[in-house]
């Protein structure tokens, strides 16, 4: 059994960041397996070392360390651009040549049961002179897969029983950079990943990414997808919302202990106010104890 955790570093992870962490690091622990940690760091404008260095203390801050080496996504661009090559192969890659803001429009739009922000496929079939004026406009395209309306059913150990489609989405930026969608699959196979715990928000890509599974004659991990941290304001919590990260809290005069407390509490596993180490954590923890419901922050929490 390998779980993994797959930050991306662009800035100091926060609770809902460290909260989705613990949950993949007791489940991996719990079950006597390995723990990882890549860094998601395709774009090398917002990410960086530093970033990842910081992340990296704050997991271990809470007891959190990987059992092998940190993998960054931006060393294994070759894996990825030969994943898109045997979809090329396939027939199941096309040119997109629209803008961001044309893909938001168009996404805008209901597409039955599509995920959220699905593309519905403005460029799938492009005749040969529509692509030379594209490209003569100074167009660069970017690369989508070509799906063919498969669904898919993941048994979730959190949400339950999930079904989606799966949509075009993107397999390489107009910058020639993968993207996350194939980067993720090719890496988790790479790395043997068994069960994959991440947030919520992510759940309705899981049929995408099975998807490219499929057609990469890839293993598909066991999914879990925890439900999001929530700010008073009801909206996800980011930094915006005031100390939520371990450097914010300190400045409070919060230590990790307390934190960590803090976090355990909203997984059920102890009380807010105990002492208590990540490993003492590891044999409590079981799926069912867990809140299927979001983690509301109170303003006095921030």
């Amino acid at each position: 059994m390998r779980g993994r955790f797959a930050p991306s570093p662009t800035g100091a992870l926060h609770l809902g960041n460290l909260r989705t962490a613990l949950v993949s690091w007791l489940h991996a622990k719990s079950s006597g397996g390995d723990w990882w940690v890549r860094m998601e760091d395709l774009d090398r404008v917002t990410a960086s070392l530093a970033h990842e260095a910081d992340q990296l203390a704050a997991l271990a801050a809470l007891g959190m360390r990987p059992d092998g080496p940190v993998v960054r996504q931006s060393e294994r661009f070759d894996r990825y651009r030969d994943a898109i090559a045997t979809l090329h192969e396939q027939g199941r890659v096309y040119e997109c040549f629209c803008t961001r803001r044309e893909i938001r429009e168009a996404a805008q739009a209901p597409h039955g049961e599509l995920p959220d922000g699905a593309y519905p496929g403005t460029c799938r079939e492009l005749t040969a002179s529509a692509r030379a004026a594209h490209l003569a406009a100074g167009r660069t395209p970017a690369l989508r897969l070509r799906a063919d309306g498969e669904r898919f059913v993941i048994d979730d150990l959190m949400a339950g029983r999930y079904e989606g489609a799966a949509d075009d989405v993107v397999l390489q930026r107009n910058d020639g950079v993968p993207a996350y969608n194939l980067a993720v699959v090719v890496d988790d196979a790479a790395q043997g990943i068994t069960h994959v715990v991440r947030g919520d928000d992510l759940l309705s890509s899981t049929p995408r990414q099975r998807l490219l599974q499929d057609l990469l004659g890839l293993p598909a991990p066991a999914y879990a997808h925890v439900p999001l941290v929530l700010a008073p304001d009801g909206t996800r919590l980011a930094k915006r919302h005031g100390a939520v990260t371990l450097a914010d809290l300190a400045t409070r005069g919060v230590s990790p202990v307390q934190v960590l407390a803090r976090l355990g509490s909203s997984l059920g596993l102890c009380a807010a106010e105990d002492t208590v180490t990540a490993d003492e954590l590891v044999p409590r923890f079981d799926w069912q104890r867990l809140p299927r419901l979001p983690w509301s922050l109170r303003a006095d929490e921030l």
